[in-house]
């Protein structure tokens, strides 16, 4: 029984450092797009590797205590919990990726003649994945369902941002490249937001053993 405590520990331990690792790439990668910062932007690709490493160390640490501890109830679902969150932390590395290799070719582009939105909804996506994580430490679900409360939010600053490009491509065909890449860096945001999502829906069933997908929030 020590033995196993000792593996959830450290389980628990490598979540919460892929999860840090993670959230600062996300933050970095707004900040590159927001300040036309390329600094920000090669470090987001430089822990790329390092998010991969505990991806696969999480989910060998997770087979193992399967295969030799057989968890049972609340230490299961922490187990299975644990697999799911880490593979939409990996998602969420590789849109914050997505973003900053986007990012960097816009700051090669002619500028737009307006302000596009990044700073709102990059502020709630971030908001979204820091609150996730935080719930999964605290093991909070009513915080968890903040998060799940928070994405459509994320859903109409997405489709405001592209509908703006959509009318700034129609005025100027130079700007279409530049145009398209901002709609590819609000959709990845979008998909960050999912991504959070899902970890919050993770933490209500580690902590309930409720599954509330596709569920109203009443439930």
């Amino acid at each position: 029984m020590l033995l196993m405590q000792e593996e959830l520990n450290t389980l628990n331990e490598t979540l919460q450092e892929m999860g840090a690792l993670v959230a600062q790439s996300i933050h970095r990668s707004v900040m590159s797009l927001v300040e036309k910062n390329e600094d920000y932007a090669h470090q987001v690709l430089r822990d790329e590797s390092r998010i991969n490493q505990l991806e696969m160390q999480i989910d060998d640490l997770a087979t193992t205590l399967i295969a030799r501890q057989t968890p049972v109830a609340s230490d299961m679902r922490f187990v299975v919990a644990a697999i799911k969150i880490n593979t939409d932390l990996e998602r969420m590395g590789d849109m914050a990726v997505g973003i900053v290799e986007r990012s960097l070719a816009a700051m090669r582009q002619p500028e737009l003649p307006l302000e596009v939105g990044f700073t709102e909804i990059g502020n709630l996506v971030e908001s979204m994945v820091l609150t996730s994580l935080d719930a999964f430490v605290k093991r909070d679900a009513q915080l968890a369902r903040t998060v799940l409360a928070a994405d459509d939010a994320v859903d109409k600053l997405r489709n405001s941002i592209t509908r703006q490009m959509i009318e700034v491509m129609k005025l100027d065909p130079v700007m279409v490249e530049r145009a398209l890449d901002y709609i590819l860096i609000a959709r990845r945001l979008e998909r960050i937001a999912d991504h959070a999502t899902n970890v919050a829906e993770d933490v209500i069933f580690l902590v309930k053993g409720i599954d509330v997908r596709h569920r109203s929030l009443a439930e």
